[in-house]
């Protein structure tokens, strides 16, 4: 459960309330915030109130036992001793494998469980309860959340979860500031503490680390010793290697990620798909799907209609969505890219170049939160199954964006400029400055918004009390977490937390690296050293900078994997592009031999790349062995029981069938005995 044992109680959930002032002859057992701590503990929670400078904090902790009873009532699925799935029964707890700690539930799940025993206070009474507040009075109805109500009240100001000292201070240690281990990262307490997305990215990016090594040492020989004739040989054998690097890795990735997801005893963790809710249908639930399908003809004939009607509505709503952003973007942010890139090319001043650059900045950052705002109120409209299909919807929309933002000054002095030169110079600002003064923003930025709004809250308090001198000290570690910035995405946090800006900024340097590879080898050195600096600072930003954040179930990195690998495809086409022109350095564009071996090349590496999935599988043998043996195991307990259930029935049936039988053949002999008695008793005359 924690890092300390499961006996052990430890406050994970902070709510915020104001600080109020009880006047004389208010009625303290009607006060809201007094009504919600004995909801609270009657729910079974431990509770402990803690008094800030301007705000309340009320802790919360959950017995083992009461969050088992959480999880039975939510019909939450969990993996037992036979490798299947099944409903949780608290009653039933042994059956239940544990987590790689021994614990029972992973944060996720308790996570689950916390919302559901707060937020599942209800008036369940026969009437309207009335709460007081400030002297402002509140009608609690017949069946309404308590908690919701006091946080559209304004009464709850927040509800976050919180940092277990105890186990963040060893993952402090252990990892974040362990930097002998390089890429080597405890991936099963990072899913335990934060969840299975973010242990999910650092995996990946650990991974990708480890496997930048090698074109990083291939571009590193590259630059520092001269082929001189060869380089032109060289730099094509350099293009096909990382090619094929990429495409392994990211095979190789697939199957790390289904063995990851087997070691931490997890199936399928995406939520109920949206088309049986609409269906009126739980998916999971313990009625099959074929008993769904039951019924009269004219009833499959109506549900066939309607999931074809759900299923192309929804297929209709992205098609536009899509073609709507696609085209913001081709008539708006193309000409304006495609202007600065102009604009840089013939500037001759340094000092104009740098303002031009910084006006350019200044106004993308609109461009993006204007194109991502569009994209999230789109989106709402979009029939996808989840949360998580939605966040991947609006992924794909707002790297449309970021790539033509990009990439577009680089593909105009690659291509239309052929200028080689200026091309090493935008992708060495790109890589070694830009990336250092992101890493220090997104590691600085969390520590000015948190001294921020802890000097606001020290003015705050100093107004209050009119004229006080003394200087305001900040006593409780809830306090302390609560004026901490959320992980959030720089786009807004409704669908994207800030691993969209983790995982934006790994893929924007891989299209840097890859797609100008032939130009620039060194890049593949920096973004190698980058991402060892990165594993640490994001670490550190985690478990220090920022609130504990809310943990996501999904398992895989989504639609970043396919942007990765579109962005493979573009590099083939890009590299072959550069080595055209680095061949035809008279721009004829002749179809000499030099050429036409790269186009023939650039075919074969497409070819390579939608082929070579076949040759590497993306599951390990051990995970599939694992499966089957489950699998197995679990088809002989349900046909043993099936075949128990059966003989049980069989034998009540036959004990029935005689019971009916013994009773025909009493009440046969007993009139039999009738008739005797009666005969002896009036003999015939």
């Amino acid at each position: 459960m924690n890092g300390h044992g499961e006996d052990q109680l430890v406050f994970e959930i902070a709510l915020v309330v104001p600080k109020r002032k009880l006047k004389e002859g208010d009625d303290e057992d009607s006060d809201c915030v007094k009504v919600l701590i004995d909801e609270l503990k009657k729910e079974g929670l431990v509770v402990d109130k803690v008094l800030g400078v301007t705000d309340e904090f009320i802790k919360v902790a959950a017995p083992l036992e009461i969050l088992g009873r959480a999880a039975a009532e939510l019909q939450m699925k969990k993996r037992t001793q036979i490798g299947m799935d099944l409903q949780f029964e608290w009653e039933e707890v042994k059956a239940f494998l544990r987590q790689p700690d021994g614990s029972l539930f992973s944060w996720c799940e308790r996570y689950q469980c916390y919302r559901h025993l707060i937020y599942g206070i209800v008036n369940w009474s026969k009437s309207v309860v009335t709460l007081k507040c400030d002297g402002k009075e509140l009608h609690w109805k017949v069946g309404e959340s308590l908690l919701q109500k006091l946080e559209s009240e304004g009464i709850i100001k927040q509800v976050f979860p919180l940092h277990d000292e105890i186990t963040r201070k060893k993952l402090l240690r252990n990892w974040a500031l362990n930097w002998w281990d390089l890429t080597r990262q405890p991936i099963d307490e990072i899913y335990l503490y934060f969840g299975l997305k973010i242990a999910v990215y650092f995996s990946f990016l650990g991974m990708y680390t480890r496997w930048l090594l090698f074109p990083a040492g291939f571009g590193l020989i590259l630059q520092l010793i001269d082929f001189g004739s060869l380089q032109l040989l060289v730099l094509p054998v350099f293009f096909i290697s990382i090619i094929l690097w990429a495409v392994l890795f990211f095979q190789f990735w697939k199957r790390k990620n289904s063995a990851l997801l087997a070691r931490l005893q997890i199936d399928n963790p995406v939520g109920t798909s949206q088309v049986y809710k609409f269906l009126g249908m739980e998916w999971g639930s313990q009625q099959s799907p074929l008993e769904h399908v039951k019924g009269p003809r004219t009833d499959k004939t109506k549900e066939k209609e309607a999931f074809q009607r759900y299923e192309w509505f929804g297929y209709l709503l992205r098609f536009r969505n899509d073609a709507l952003i696609i085209l913001s973007i081709i008539c708006l942010q193309l000409p304006f890219e495609l202007a600065y890139a102009h604009l840089y090319e013939i500037i001759g001043s340094d000092v104009m170049k740098f303002g031009l650059t910084a006006i350019y900045l200044f106004v993308i950052q609109y461009f993006t939160k204007i194109g991502g705002k569009v994209s999230v109120k789109l989106i709402k409209n979009e029939n996808n199954d989840n949360t998580e299909y939605r966040a991947d919807s609006l992924v794909y929309k707002v790297f449309g964006l970021y790539f033509m933002q990009s990439y577009i000054g680089i593909f105009y002095h690659a291509l239309l400029h052929r200028n080689i030169l200026t091309l090493r110079q935008v992708l060495i600002q790109r890589l070694i400055i830009s990336e250092v003064v992101e890493n220090l923003l997104e590691n600085s930025l969390p520590y000015f918004k948190y001294s921020y709004k802890k000097y606001g809250v020290r003015k705050k308090k100093k107004r209050e009390n009119g004229s006080s001198t003394g200087k305001i000290l900040f006593t409780s570690r809830v306090e302390k977490e609560y004026l901490k910035p959320t992980y959030s995405a720089s786009i807004g946090e409704e669908l994207e937390d800030g691993l969209f800006d983790d995982f934006l900024e790994l893929a924007l340097q891989f299209g840097m690296i890859m797609m100008f590879a032939c130009a620039f080898p060194l890049a593949f050195a920096f973004a190698a050293v980058n991402n060892l600096t990165e594993i640490r600072t994001d670490a550190l930003k985690l478990l220090v900078m920022f609130k504990r954040p809310v943990p996501r179930s999904a398992a895989t990195i989504g639609a970043w994997l396919n942007i990765f690998q579109f962005l493979i495809v573009m590099s083939i086409c890009t590299n072959s592009a550069l080595l055209v022109c680095l061949y035809d350095k008279e721009g004829k564009w002749k179809i000499e031999p030099g050429l036409a071996a790269i186009l023939t090349m650039e075919h074969v590496l497409l070819l390579i790349k939608f082929g070579f999935s076949r040759f590497v599988p993306e599951e390990p043998a051990w995970v599939r062995a694992n499966r089957m043996k489950n699998a197995t195991q679990a088809q002989d307990v349900c046909s043993k029981q099936l075949l128990r259930s059966i003989s049980c029935g069989q034998r009540v049936f036959s004990g029935l069938r005689r019971l009916s039988e013994e009773r025909d053949f009493d009440s046969f002999s007993s009139n039999s005995a009738e008739q005797e008695v009666g005969g002896d008793a009036f003999p015939r005359s």
